[in-house]
């Protein structure tokens, strides 16, 4: 594999890449198409113009935009002269992306100029943030152009230096995840962590040179950046951008580019399925898909097998914790095997289900908290040494504050969330982020927010708010608040209001009380359930 080499620094792997595979197609995106050394040649024009501006090793860029060709050839280009990625959910509002901007300390950010929450120039208000001193649009030809003009005046030799200066040690991104307070933590990996996970997740899945990978997934998580345009750098096979989801342009690309990788969370699948017009497309291309991020009912793997003609169907978990990569299934796993775990771990990395007060490895079979040591543990949350050192002990385990259970082959199934965390279309929501907004609104007394099954989401958010006294509230005012405030799948999909909920003896909400309640509510199908 062209990733394997012993020098894990991007600029390696894409040398590698381009020996081997240089006359290939490496990207496409619409009517546009790179090579894979002409996808390099861009890339280096992008690090000069970067050099030029002034950035250096280690300083925070970050990117705001939709899957483009533009998002990969600027990843790597900052890459490339040591700086550190900075990726933003593209559905975040403008204080949640402030925040982060903020925080982070990102002093250049590359954006797509109209997001789905509004213009970027009205929600970073360039001029009121401290760090940050320039934005740059993907979208505006002419000041791209301009941009990338600028590097014309740093020398190959400069460019060559800086390059060199680029240690597999070094950071190469900061993907932002929240935890259990609701606060975003910057997730630090280097070079070496994420070219070794991905080297190991890509021979595992069987991702090869000739496959064409079409990337649904956001490239500003792991899943669409290092499982999906790294992983293809990695091998060397063709990068197939996709700006918005729509089920049927989906199904037109694959026929279209003879699509052969398609991964995604089990919502992608099951709307492909039950598509009306699905027959109308030639499907047949399809050879390998990888889901994961909740449950995969045993009849969707079979149906991908069988009526989208996958010869390939394995699942994972991971965390932006360990660089997005932890256990998976192998290829040959049988269809029971795939649909209810999530493999084992990959190569290098330990994993156990421990009794989470002493770390204790509990017996196969057990139920523990999901505990994992190895390369791909992150080196640390930025700037926040104590949530660091809570979540990785002295002696490296990574607490990841899921529940599983592990088989006596090594298989792991996970089977709750310490942190309450659920997944929806296979993006991560913290009822305690949601929680914080709705009781901002004037009039809420309490509230608690689950997650609760529904296809084909997987999972979406259940709210149960108490009004204060005198108060009156609805369901509506309430998603609209939050609609103001958070991102579009972080809003609660159910909203009920009660008089009380449930509290234990110290005043904390009986979360499982709740869960029993919406089972119980989802089931009568109440009216007053929105």
């Amino acid at each position: 594999m062209v990733g394997s080499t012993q020098q894990h620094t991007l600029s390696a792997v894409l040398a590698a890449t381009v020996e081997i595979s240089g006359d290939q197609v490496a990207m496409t995106d619409g009517d546009r198409n790179w090579t894979y050394s002409e996808l390099s040649i861009e890339a280096h024009r992008v690090a000069r113009a970067l050099i030029a501006t002034g950035v250096v090793g280690g300083q925070r860029i970050a990117i705001w935009s939709p899957n483009v060709a533009e998002w990969v050839l600027t990843a790597i280009g900052l890459q490339l002269i040591g700086a550190v990625l900075v990726p933003l959910n593209t559905r975040l509002q403008s204080n949640e992306a402030i925040d982060i901007l903020d925080r982070s300390g990102a002093s250049f950010l590359f954006a797509w100029s109209q997001l789905e929450k509004g213009s970027v120039t009205d929600m970073v208000q360039l001029s009121a943030r401290t760090d940050l001193k320039e934005i740059q649009f993907f979208d505006d030809g002419s000041t791209w152009a301009e941009f990338i003009a600028r590097g014309d005046a740093i020398t190959e030799l400069e460019l060559d230096r800086r390059v060199a200066a680029v240690k597999p040690s070094d950071v190469m991104d900061m993907l932002f995840t929240s935890g259990t307070t609701g606060k975003p933590k910057g997730v630090l990996c280097t070079h070496e962590q994420n070219i070794r996970a991905f080297t190991a997740w890509s021979s595992t899945v069987g991702l090869r040179t000739d496959d064409k990978y079409l990337i649904i997934n956001p490239f500003f998580h792991s899943f669409g950046y290092k499982a999906g345009w790294l992983a293809a750098l990695l091998v060397g096979c063709e990068i197939i951008p996709v700006f918005s989801f729509d089920q049927e342009r989906v199904m037109a690309l694959i026929e279209e580019q003879k699509i052969t990788m398609l991964p995604g969370a089990p919502s992608l699948y099951q709307m492909i399925l039950s598509h009306p017009r699905r027959k109308d497309f030639d499907l047949s291309s399809l050879r390998l898909g990888v889901t994961g991020a909740a449950a995969v009912p045993v009849a969707l793997v079979e149906a991908m097998r069988n009526e989208l003609g996958f010869e390939t169907v394995v699942t994972a978990y991971g965390l932006t914790e360990t660089c997005g990569v932890v256990s998976i299934c192998r290829p040959d796993d049988d269809a029971e095997t795939i649909a209810n775990t999530s493999g084992r771990a990959i190569e290098g990395v330990e994993l156990k289900c421990a009794n989470p007060d002493t770390g204790e490895e509990l017996a196969r079979g057990m139920e523990g908290e999901i505990w994992v040591r190895g390369y791909n543990v992150m080196l640390g949350y930025f700037d926040m040494p104590e949530a660091t050192a809570e979540t990785i002990t002295t002696d490296g385990w990574l607490r990841t504050g899921d529940i599983g259970v592990m088989d006596e082959r090594g298989y792991l199934r996970i089977t709750d969330r310490l942190k309450d965390m659920y997944i929806m279309n296979g993006e991560n929501v913290y009822p305690a982020e949601v929680e914080k907004t709705i009781f901002s609104l004037s009039g809420v007394s309490q509230v608690a927010v689950i997650g609760v099954a529904k296809a084909p989401q997987g999972e979406v958010g259940m709210a149960f708010v108490v009004a204060s006294q005198g108060q009156t509230l609805n369901a509506e005012q309430i998603k609209h608040w939050c609609g103001q405030y958070l991102a579009s799948y972080k809003i609660p999909f159910y909203v009920r209001l009660v008089d009380s909920l449930p509290i234990n003896a110290s005043g904390k909400v009986v979360k499982p009380e709740l869960r029993l309640l919406a089972t119980q509510l989802l089931s009568a199908k109440e009216n007053d359930i929105v």
